[in-house]
């Protein structure tokens, strides 16, 4: 984990390789790895305010910038105009959640530990929930192709993306309401991430800086994607859906990889389908009303094939892990399932 912080280097490669206009894949290559160390320093600044703000304050803050890294990369690809990178990212997160991270968590863990549990409990609510976010996405997606007036579907995706804000909203505080430090503890990533003998101005500093950081790197990673595109032959909805969400989530993702292995399953558990909760439930509908500020404006309208993934991996995602035990096929299982979908919408054509 340690040596993430070393790819710190490609944020003034990236600079400069804009600044002296070398090809688009450079730029996109350096400020995709310049993210991901960002991003890891901006978990473990957000942890530390967290550990120093006791378990219902500390839960808030981990449900507030969990997915901030992956909120700025898309943002950016807002104000661009890629509204459909955007959809793709976004549904990408929530596989990559389900089925790669998840994937990897039971496989590495099972066969490290053989068959590990978990307290089905909260893995219930989580997977319900998990559900639920997927029926407020298809909704707006499915009906918006019998409403021939483009200003009733804004509605719609407007007046869902509030419910679905007001659901998380609640979802956070029965959370915080039923803490008890061991429940907090599982709901973040405080145990497998180092401690800092950071000060909480430090701690501040450290998020705003990576924050900045994460911000202008997305510009050029979002500028450069169609240099990409052009040059690998790749479709932006394979960028989008595949490629952003892993760099936006690198860290996080080995995060409870890491604990999958040290046994703690209810946290790896926690870290994947929490983040997926937080990107389907908070990301997305924030995203929606912030288009409106940004000038331009997004619907909650993903494509069938979107829809189809989100839908598989959900089944998939929650029948592994209803039955409070995991062990290494499953995980083998979730990550042939990505791999499916991955070459699935690789040999997509360029236009859907």
């Amino acid at each position: 984990m340690r040596g993430l912080l070393l790819l710190l280097i490609f944020l003034p490669v990236a600079l400069l390789a804009h600044l002296a206009g070398i090809s688009g894949i450079a730029i996109f290559a350096t400020s995709a790895l310049a993210i991901i160390p960002l991003a890891k320093l901006l978990g473990e600044a957000t942890e530390v305010l967290a550990d120093k703000s006791g378990p219902r304050i500390g839960g808030l803050l981990n449900a507030t910038f969990g997915n901030a890294a992956e909120l700025i990369i898309t943002l950016s690809a807002i104000r661009a105009g890629q509204i459909q990178l955007v959809l793709a990212s976004l549904t990408g997160s929530i596989l990559g959640n389900l089925l790669l991270v998840l994937g990897f968590a039971m496989l590495f863990g099972g066969l490290k530990n053989g068959r590990q549990t978990f307290d089905r409990r909260d893995v219930d609510i989580d997977a319900t929930m998990t559900i639920l976010a997927l029926i407020a996405m298809t909704v707006p997606s499915l009906f918006s192709l019998y409403i021939a007036d483009s200003v009733r579907v804004e509605e719609l995706s407007l007046t869902t993306a509030a419910t679905m804000l007001l659901l998380y909203i609640l979802f956070v505080i029965y959370t915080l309401r039923s803490c008890t430090r061991e429940r907090c503890d599982a709901v973040t990533v405080r145990e497998a991430l180092p401690v800092h003998a950071w000060s909480s101005g430090k701690s501040l500093a450290v998020m705003g800086l990576a924050m900045a950081g994460i911000a202008l790197m997305s510009e050029l990673l979002v500028a450069s994607v169609e240099a990409v595109t052009d040059t690998l032959g790749l479709t932006p909805f394979f960028v989008g859906i595949i490629i952003v969400p892993i760099i936006g989530n690198v860290a996080e993702h080995l995060v409870s990889v890491q604990a999958a292995m040290e046994n703690k399953m209810d946290l790896s558990l926690s870290i994947a389908l929490g983040s997926s909760l937080q990107i389907a439930l908070f990301v997305t509908p924030a995203l929606v009303f912030a288009s409106l500020l940004l000038g331009s404006p997004m619907t909650l309208q993903f494509n069938q094939l979107e829809l189809i993934a989100l839908t598989a991996a959900s089944m998939i995602s929650a029948l592994v892990s209803l039955d409070g035990e995991s062990n290494w096929l499953e995980g083998a299982m979730l990550l042939a399932v990505y791999g499916i979908l991955g070459l699935a919408f690789f040999f997509l054509p360029l236009k859907l």
